[in-house]
């Protein structure tokens, strides 16, 4: 039986080592703040800003949540996204996508301040990401793959990882962070000639495809460390499950995330510590 990765220890990890950071800033009168804008009603957004707003209390975040109705004006939301750039006591700004048809999300994107910007929603995060350079911040799921592998111990250095999923949210920018800690990364993605010998190659493999049974035993390796950062609803089964067949290869492989209680569990508490890295930032 392979070894679950679960990601509640970790950000409970996470979280005990930030509440002693947000102390000692504290001590020095910075209160990292985080600013929430969310247009309309959607489930999953309000299901995650729950979440948000727990780690954040825990952590000693001060949160200030921004709520536009979904027939809101281009005009009302970049109002907003000014006036979170412009209030020096807000140090991080998680604007939750997509929007509405009726906005430009592009434009709404661009305009936020690349040092608030604590998910990369950015063009500057990402080139902060793509260059290893502190211009804003990594996406918050990308980097919580990273936070899994250390906390249980996986020496990146040298190790070959195979990142399936080629977007902007998770493909691409965690195969530059991997880079990043010296992996050998190889990126494929759903239209990858033989994709499941590719997988099986790997000492690593993280898979973010987005659709469910990417990934079945075939294309797994006794040992292999499996990160699934997949979210889907399977609808025969009635429940969550990521784009790993979980049952198929729980067998062969040493270690898995499972979904949910997985990768998705860390998002939060990497959203916390980038608000508390934007604040120090602001402050030095």
């Amino acid at each position: 039986m392979a070894k679950p990765l679960l990601g509640l220890p970790v950000a409970d990890a996470l979280t005990e080592e930030l509440a002693h950071e947000v102390a000692e800033m504290a001590e020095r009168g910075i209160t990292p703040t985080l600013a929430i804008v969310r247009v309309g009603e959607r489930d999953d957004d309000l299901s995650y800003e729950r979440g948000a707003l727990k780690r954040c209390e825990k952590v000693g975040v001060a949160v200030r949540q921004f709520v536009l109705p979904a027939d809101c004006s281009q005009d009302e939301l970049m109002a907003v996204i000014d006036e979170v750039n412009s209030d020096a006591s807000i140090h991080g700004c998680l604007m939750f996508r997509p929007l509405p048809k009726t906005l430009d999300e592009a434009a709404a994107c661009a305009a936020l301040d690349p040092a608030k910007d604590v998910d990369c929603i950015t063009e500057g995060s990402l080139y902060g990401v793509f260059a290893n350079r502190p211009i804003g911040f990594a996406p918050c799921t990308a980097e919580a793959c990273i936070e899994v592998l250390d906390h249980y111990g996986y020496d990146l250095t040298g190790a070959r990882v195979t990142v399936v999923g080629r977007s902007l949210v998770i493909g691409k920018p965690v195969s530059m962070m991997l880079q990043a800690r010296n992996a050998t990364v190889t990126m494929c993605h759903t239209r990858t000639r033989d994709l499941a010998a590719e997988c099986a190659k790997a000492e690593i493999l993280v898979v973010a495809a987005g659709h469910i049974g990417t990934v079945g035993a075939n294309a797994v390796a006794p040992g292999q460390v499996v990160i699934d950062v997949g979210i889907n609803w399977d609808e025969s089964a009635g429940k969550l499950c990521g784009d790993v067949l979980y049952d198929d290869v729980e067998p062969i492989v040493g270690a898995i995330t499972p979904v949910p209680r997985g990768v998705g569990s860390v998002t939060t508490a990497v959203l916390a510590k980038h608000v508390i890295e934007a604040a120090r930032r602001q402050a030095a």
